[in-house]
């Protein structure tokens, strides 16, 4: 049998480094938090060859005395647990591993002096072993240079990417460090080849909603929804504040989306989970939303050190934590908002106004071509044969069901005296059987007639509620057999009592078949079949059911609703008179959200008059 014996101290500390230090990138978020944790108002971080090479930061903090820092570079020392209450820390390093895993694996040099002594002190590490000591002369704080990283450990050298991909994972670190701080400085260089460039640069004590806007994209602050929301807990309030980008303002990947716990920025599949659920209805089902949240939480309600990096936490009320994000969301983003995808901007007009006149009268002018080109504007062949919707009525809020009594398409009216109570304008007409034009006080506005109503029937059956839901399922003479796979249907028995509440009954018929009974009034001619097969696959990919953060049963009946909601809308193609364009564009005004549809495309945009203008010469 092997002996047992001590492994070496040098080694101790290169497989702690393994745990903290797998790349540049990972050694940068030590040194800043603890720039930060130090109370610094000023940090500058200098990358060479995106830290392969060096790295190296400054801040303006309270500094170390020759004592402490040698104290530092030693295994689980610190000074940022007074005691050995480690569920009360409130700092973003705490474990004492960061400087000597770092130094076991690199070389290290370390340079600090506190406010009011009149030198400094230096001290150079080189993979664990101490090279240098002695005054060094810098101003007040602290600077930290890291050189030649895993040059001793050539097994974990080969595995570092590019230069290129290591500059891009420090500088987002950087990122989520300056959002989490926006009363901090942040400067970030790299230098390659003997070029120096900028890759972050902000100012000390911003406004939140700046700093974050000025991060991640600086038209976020104008497609983006402020939050600040707070709940108690039994030991003390619970907040929530950031920004959050309107749906019809997303990604196609889920990279832009930043999470913070008491300052401390993580990736978090409970809250990742709970940002899905709230765009659940909002957004296609491969786009993402465009936020930064910041949860502030009592230090009791939240565990940190459940990762040797700090970047996973562990709440104690997850459910609570994970429906307090959900709802708050939900509420920013229902709070009467419905701005929807913005107009072309000014400076294309220009280009517009300046080409000229296309000489083939049947081919639309490149202007107006480049104009539209991203849309299709061709009706579809066959026009859907439908039940006419129901709307609110027409030039007034909508109030209650709403049902417009049908009517021939009427001329053009003048626009009402009051018409600035119609954000949305007067309907002049139908473009393609597809598009509403609408015309405003100030500008001209197109609605996408499917994409609008699909957002209007969505919110109806949501305000339904389980009472109005039976009032409003309309029970089939004959009940309809759908033949599906038997996992299908066993996911559909499970969620038949969360359909019901909505309107649609279903039970199981046999081993691989399910029997409707009842379907939503709202979606009375929609394809059973097709509704339930949908319904089963959104159940099938959304309705897993894990700790982390998936997605409980009224999350997912946001998913069904949606699906619903689709089934039962106006189609592209239909003919609509006068009198239902307006009441649609009533409802809509009236509509939490109607600024995108279930998928997050928007449903109208505008031309201010002004552009209309430019586009003529007029202006």
């Amino acid at each position: 049998m092997a002996q047992i014996r001590r492994l070496p101290e040098t080694l101790v500390n290169r497989i702690a480094a393994g745990e903290v230090v797998e790349r540049p990138a990972a050694a940068l978020k030590e040194l800043v938090e603890n720039a930060i944790d130090a109370g610094s108002t000023r940090i500058v971080v200098t990358l060479v060859d995106g830290g392969l090479t060096r790295l190296e930061v400054t801040d303006d903090g309270c500094g170390m005395s020759a004592d402490d820092m040698s104290l530092a570079l030693e295994r689980h020392a610190t000074s940022k647990l007074p005691d050995e209450a480690i569920e009360m820390v409130a700092t973003l390093g705490f474990r004492g591993e960061a400087l000597p895993s770092i130094a076991s694996v690199a070389r290290l040099t370390l340079e600090s002096r506190v406010r009011g002594a009149e030198d400094g002190w230096r001290r150079v590490v080189d993979h664990g072993e101490v090279v240098e000591e002695g005054p060094a002369a810098l101003p007040f704080g602290t600077r930290v240079r890291v050189e030649q990283i895993f040059a001793r450990v050539p097994a974990r050298r080969k595995f570092l990417r590019t230069a290129r991909s290591e500059y891009m994972a420090s500088l987002d670190i950087v990122r989520r460090l300056a959002m989490a701080r926006p009363d901090i400085a942040f400067t970030l260089t790299n230098t390659v080849d003997g070029k120096v460039r900028k890759g972050l640069t902000t100012q000390g004590e911003e406004a939140l909603a700046t700093r974050v806007s000025q991060i991640i994209a600086r038209e976020l602050k104008d497609n983006a929804v402020e939050i600040d929301l707070a709940r108690d807990t039994p030991n003390g309030a619970m907040r929530l504040s950031g920004l959050a980008g309107l749906p019809t303002y997303n990604r196609g990947v889920a990279d832009h989306q930043y999470l913070f716990v008491n300052g401390r920025p993580v990736k978090d599949k409970l809250l990742t989970g709970a940002v899905r659920g709230a765009y659940s209805d909002m957004l296609a089902r491969d786009r993402h939303a465009v936020l930064a949240l910041f949860l502030d939480i009592p230090p009791q309600e939240v565990d940190v050190n459940v990762h040797p990096a700090k970047t996973e936490v562990r709440f104690r009320d997850s459910a609570g934590v994970r429906g307090f994000i959900v709802s708050g969301l939900r509420q920013a983003l229902g709070t009467g908002d419905r701005r929807s995808a913005q107009g072309p901007d000014r400076a294309a007009m220009g280009r517009w106004v300046a080409e000229p006149v296309h000489p083939d009268p049947h081919e639309p002018a490149p202007a107006l071509r480049s104009m539209f080109e991203s849309r299709d504007w061709s009706a579809p062949a066959q026009r859907v044969a439908e039940s006419r919707p129901e709307f609110a009525t027409p030039y007034a809020p909508v109030q209650g069901d709403g049902a417009l009594p049908q009517g021939r398409a009427e001329e053009a009216q003048p626009l009402p005296e009051n018409v600035e109570h119609y954000p949305l304008g007067i309907a002049r007409g139908q473009v393609a059987n597809t598009y509403i034009v609408a015309e405003s006080k100030d500008g001209l506005i197109l609605v996408d007639q499917h994409a609008a109503h699909e957002r209007l029937v969505l919110e109806r059956l949501k305000r339904a509620g389980a009472e109005e839901a039976v009032q409003r399922s309309q029970a089939l003479l004959v009940p309809d057999v759908v033949e599906m796979d038997e996992a299908d249907c066993d996911r559909l028995e499970d969620a038949a009592e969360g359909l019901a509440r909505y309107g649609l009954s279903v039970e199981r018929f046999g081993p691989a078949a399910m029997l409707v009974r009842a379907v939503p009034s709202a979606i009375a001619k929609a394809d059973t079949g097709k509704l339930l097969r949908d319904l089963a696959d959104d159940i099938a990919k959304h309705g897993k059911q894990e700790d982390s953060g998936s997605l409980l049963l009224a999350e997912r009946l946001e998913y069904v609703l949606a699906t619903m909601a689709c089934h039962g809308s106006v189609r592209a193609g239909r003919v609509l008179n006068v009198a239902e364009m307006n009441a649609l564009l009533r409802e809509m005004e009236a509509t939490p959200r109607s600024g995108q549809c279930n998928h997050g495309r928007p449903t109208w945009v505008k031309l201010d008059m002004e552009d209309v203008e430019k586009l003529f010469g007029r202006h």
